[in-house]
């Protein structure tokens, strides 16, 4: 590693001034335009910068400090930029970048030990919708709620600066900048705090496989993209090609400055089937080794999202005999259960779901049993073989969800599994809220990200029911926003119980093997028909009905630990029935029992 690849980017305070550095190969000269600051010492010059060897530029401001706001001049432009690492933009994706001062935080919690893999419970929050006020204070006093829920990991979507007032967040442009509608810097480092006072870890959704369409200056300072690959969102970002180090080093950087700033417990890496890198090392297996360097005493975990269910993302770098290297991220997103899951209970054969049609409890149960269904059978979507074996891994390198959150049956299941589950907010209440698809861009993007959704969804009319809400309307966001008064009454209310039972036997649950290697007394599924399933988990055994109708075997002489037709889950509750003397379970309609033997 080159010395200056060791310097951080950005705006980084010292004892007497502040230090900047930015990537700008395609500059000749740069200049620092200081935009004056809110304190006294307010500030408006502009002041050349030095080069500092392989496109990078640097200067010392001597008695600058926090507030101060400051631009890039890099001369061919009309107008000054903010810095592509600027960790603040108080006016803005548009406006000027704000010097942070990251240890102006007070933390209460340096001996925070984070959480073992093996005991994560996602919950997937965000921060604009999860609350009516919509930022990382009012979520904070959310924390005691999500605690006594029984999750474990709070998993944040996106929260980098975006264009606008509101969006999902994956339309990335300042990537070192909180976004300012949800708070200050400070503001998310007291949350991530908080939750580690609760005893909860917390993840960040980062986006590293394409820039949004408005605000991303990154572009304007270095070849950030390659003709060399070809991603959905259009050229791949550039890892391999001329100027990939410093492209990597921008993003590996970022990474390691949520972990070290904020705290954060882990990354939930999206999209990485688009991070396209056909050199050695990959980029994740470098920045897996980056990160562990890093944090060597505490773990930092990587988890990806990616549709390919490649072993060699989470395979060791250094692997034993001669199996291949790996990239040694800590775990994955497994969709495969979701969509099976969803084709049996809501009937979804759609998009990527035609390749789960008629999807029985049978595959269910295998899945379960190897985190991922395609193992390399040929996936009539994907149009190729999908998959790979998942011999000797572990359930807990694979994060799996739901989307019906109503049906109980599927939910218990989700729960229950030896994989890492995920829920995402209001799901534990049956949330009347939808959430949906909002941004905020200007008047001439809005209008084509509105159009180009209508197109998206004009032949799927039957999902939408001829209606495509509109992602630029104030309307469609407020929509989403849950609402926090509504788990007070039925049926909400039976279903929040319901999770919160269930996530607080899940600690009673013992690990379950590798797969492909399991004690049959610590874990054991099997289909009972199309629609039933019974898993077991040492003493205590779930059986799962996901449709009406259905009858499944009951182990002799166990006890009933709870029942989703119990009246705290259900104002419509029924006596269940033990026929065959008492060696079944008739289920009238989907649910669940638990036994312990």
């Amino acid at each position: 590693m080159s010395n200056f690849e060791k310097r951080p980017l950005g705006a980084i305070l010292t004892g007497d001034g502040t230090q900047f550095r930015v990537w700008a190969p395609v500059a000749d000269d740069v200049t620092l335009v200081l935009d004056g600051s809110e304190g006294d010492d307010a500030r408006s010059e502009r002041l050349d910068m030095e080069p500092a060897g392989a496109g990078y530029f640097e200067r010392f401001v001597d008695g600058l400090g926090p507030g101060a706001r400051y631009r890039f001049d890099l001369g061919e432009a009309p107008e000054p930029f903010p810095d592509p690492a600027g960790r603040f933009q108080p006016e803005g994706v548009h406006g000027p970048s704000e010097v942070i001062d990251p240890s102006s935080y007070d933390w209460q919690t340096p001996d925070w030990g984070g959480v073992a893999q093996e005991n994560l419970v996602f919950y997937e929050l965000h921060v604009g919708a999860f609350t009516p006020e919509g930022t990382f204070d009012a979520a904070r006093e959310k924390l005691g709620f999500l605690k006594d829920l029984g999750v474990t990991a709070v998993e944040l979507m996106p929260v980098g600066a975006f264009p606008g007032t509101r969006n999902w967040g994956y339309d990335p442009a300042a990537f070192f900048a909180p976004d300012r509608t949800y708070g200050r810097p400070a503001d998310l480092q007291h949350f991530v705090d908080a939750a580690h006072a609760e005893g909860l870890a917390v993840f960040l959704d980062v986006v590293y496989n394409h820039f949004g369409p408005d605000g991303a200056y990154a572009g304007a300072f270095a070849p950030f993209f390659t003709d060399k690959h070809e991603t959905p969102w259009g050229q791949a970002v550039n890892l391999d090609d001329t100027h990939s180090e410093g492209v990597r080093h921008f993003f590996i950087s970022n990474a390691l400055y949520w972990l070290e700033e904020f705290r954060f417990d882990g990354l939930r890496l999206d999209a990485t089937n688009a991070l396209v890198d056909d050199s050695d090392p990959h980029f994740l297996e470098e920045m897996a080794v980056r990160v562990g360097k890093a944090f060597p005493d505490q773990k930092r975990y990587l988890i990806a999202e990616d549709d390919r269910n490649a072993r060699h993302l989470i395979d060791p770098r250094s692997p034993e005999g001669d199996a291949p290297r790996g990239y040694g991220l800590d775990g994955v997103w497994a969709d495969d259960f979701h969509h099976q899951v969803r084709n049996l209970t809501a009937g979804d054969d759609l998009f990527y779901f035609a390749d789960f049609t008629d999807t029985t409890a049978a595959e269910i149960a295998e899945t379960l049993r190897r985190g991922w269904f395609y193992t390399g059978q040929y996936a009539p979507n994907f149009g190729k073989e999908r998959g790979t074996t998942t011999e000797g891994l572990a359930p807990e390198r694979f994060v799996v969800c739901i989307q019906n959150h109503d049906q109980v049956g599927a939910t218990a299941v989700l729960l229950f599994a030896p994989e890492l589950p995920l829920l995402f907010m209001g799901q534990e209440w049956a949330a009347s809220t939808p959430f949906q698809f909002f941004t905020d861009h200007h008047e001439e993007l809005g209008k084509l990200v509105s159009e180009g959704r209508k197109d998206e969804f004009a032949e799927f009319a039957e999902l939408t029911s001829g209606q495509v809400p509109d992602p630029q309307a104030e309307s469609t966001f407020e929509r989403s926003i849950l609402r926090w008064d509504e788990f007070d009454d039925m049926p909400h209310a039976g279903m929040l119980a319901f999770y919160r039972d269930l996530l607080h036997l899940r600690p009673e649950l013992p690990p379950a093997g590798p797969h492909g290697d399991r004690e049959g007394e610590r874990f054991h599924v099997e289909a009972h028909g199309d629609h039933g399933l019974a898993l077991r988990r040492g003493e205590h055994v779930l059986l799962a009905a996901l449709a009406n109708g259905q009858t499944l075997p009951r182990p002799a002489g166990a006890d009933v630990v709870l029942h989703s037709e119990d009246p705290a889950y259900t104002a419509s509750g029924r006596e269940l029935r033990f026929p065959d003397d008492g060696r079944s379970v008739r289920f009238e309609r989907p649910g669940a029992l638990v036994v312990r033997e």
